[in-house]
């Protein structure tokens, strides 16, 4: 187990915690954050992008002038992809970017980028981060107070006032634990954890 600080929004140390070192503690493997991330961004990708074969362009039928004696390449439809409006040769088609890895292993990988930023220093548990009202400039100045100039926020529940007072606020992210991931943890350089979400995030990785 290893202990880390509780902090309030005021930056004061209000208390102590132990973290579940098979969690925040592991040994971090490159190589499969590598292949979460990849897996993560590949599902990212609509897929959508489609061009017209020769095919299914509109045109063709009739040869566009005699084989000989034009004086002109020879030429048997205007649906050929060198000709301009003809179809595309290997051109892209919808397809499914998606990679499929184990669940074992996308768990690990989750624990392993939160033992990152528990080893470099970079995570921060605080006790409570609620705001009063909506408002862009409250939320900056806790994270000024914090000392924070990037980070991801998680929370257990999604805190309206605190997601949206951060959305306008480069190099901010606020994230309930059923959408915590891989990619954003790495994304950004501090890990901030209000204290209630811990024991969400312990299950998730653990059963």
């Amino acid at each position: 187990m290893s202990t880390v600080s509780v902090l309030n929004i005021k930056n004061e140390k209000v208390g102590e915690i132990e973290l579940n070192e098979n969690v925040f503690d592991l040994v971090v493997k490159e190589h499969l954050l590598h292949d979460v991330v990849k897996m993560q961004l590949a599902g990212r990708r609509a897929g959508t992008a489609c061009t017209k074969t020769r095919i299914e362009v509109s045109g063709g039928g009739k040869k566009p002038w005699r084989q000989k004696g034009t004086g002109r390449a020879r030429s048997g439809s205007n649906t050929s992809p060198v000709w301009r409006g003809g179809g595309v040769s290997f051109g892209p088609k919808p397809r499914d970017f998606s990679i499929k890895l184990n669940r074992k292993v996308k768990k690990q990988a989750l624990a392993m980028a939160m033992s990152a930023r528990n080893q470099e220093g970079n995570l921060i548990i605080l006790d409570d981060f609620t705001l009063d009202a909506i408002k862009t400039k409250e939320f900056v100045k806790v994270m000024k107070v914090l000392d924070i100039e990037n980070g991801l926020i998680i929370t257990e529940n999604i805190n309206d006032n605190v997601n949206r007072s951060s959305r306008n606020v480069q190099g901010f992210k606020v994230l309930s634990t059923a959408g915590v991931n891989v990619y954003d943890i790495l994304l950004h350089k501090k890990l901030i954890l209000v204290k209630p979400a811990i024991d969400d995030l312990e299950k998730r990785v653990i059963a």
